[in-house]
């Protein structure tokens, strides 16, 4: 054998075994959810691999309905369907009592699976930190609606009309409070930090995350949805 070829092989056998070493670092000391390669879970806090981890347990409506399903996430299959330009393909609708939603809407699978992952590991420890309670319930203006973008004529679709946004209008707490983003993003104080940190929360499991800071028609609510881009405002 040459030289320089057994010097080559040597490298290789060096950064073979290095890398043998640093995934058995990883795996033995770094948390679940900042190991790409690990499974997703929803018990798991976000990560910093949790955005990849999602895209690759939820990119078919079947690996995702499996991935609610291990996760005791209990929800219905609604058939898909089309309605104009308004497209409803491997959605479901959360039963109730397997999110804190006020009302089970109808939404693509995708959206649940993030949601229910915000609402565990976002909303909830936000309320028990800045609120001192926890979640009682979240409520919502709804999931699929056929629609355009913000409801005029001739814009294009909204992410709605495919089931693939959700509007939260209010979150109430286990000791009987309301934080509405109406009367709270502007209130200041606990209630006001609350709403920006679920909101922040958020950019890292959705596409477009949109605020009372975005623009006057989400005065009201967040808007969180599966945009292919990413926007958080």
């Amino acid at each position: 054998m040459s030289r320089p070829l057994a010097e080559f092989l040597a490298g290789v056998l060096t950064a073979a075994t290095s890398a043998v070493l640093l995934i058995g670092v990883l795996n033995a000391y770094v948390p679940a959810q900042h190991v790409p390669w690990k499974p997703l879970n929803l018990d798991q806090p976000v990560g910093l691999a949790t955005r990849w981890k999602l895209d690759r347990a939820l990119d078919e409506p079947g690996t995702c309905r499996t991935f609610l399903a291990q996760n005791r996430i209990a929800f219905s299959p609604v058939a898909d369907r089309t309605q104009g330009f308004c497209v409803l393909d491997g959605a479901v609708q959360l039963r109730d009592g397997a999110a804190r939603l006020s009302t089970p809407p109808v939404m693509d699978c995708a959206l649940a699976a993030r949601y229910a992952l915000w609402e565990r590991q976002v909303v909830e420890p936000a309320a028990r930190e800045l609120l001192g309670s926890d979640l009682a319930r979240v409520e919502h203006f709804g999931a699929y609606s056929c629609r355009t973008l913000y409801g005029q004529p001739g814009a294009r679709p909204s992410e709605h009309a495919r089931g693939a946004a959700v509007d939260i209008a209010a979150f109430r707490l286990a000791d009987g409070r309301r934080v509405t983003v109406l009367e709270g993003w502007n209130k200041g104080g606990p209630e006001a930090a609350f709403l920006r940190r679920v909101r922040d929360g958020g950019c890292g499991l959705f596409g477009a995350v949109l605020s009372p800071d975005y623009n006057a028609a989400h005065h009201n609510h967040l808007h969180l949805d599966l945009s292919p881009y990413s926007l958080c405002r």
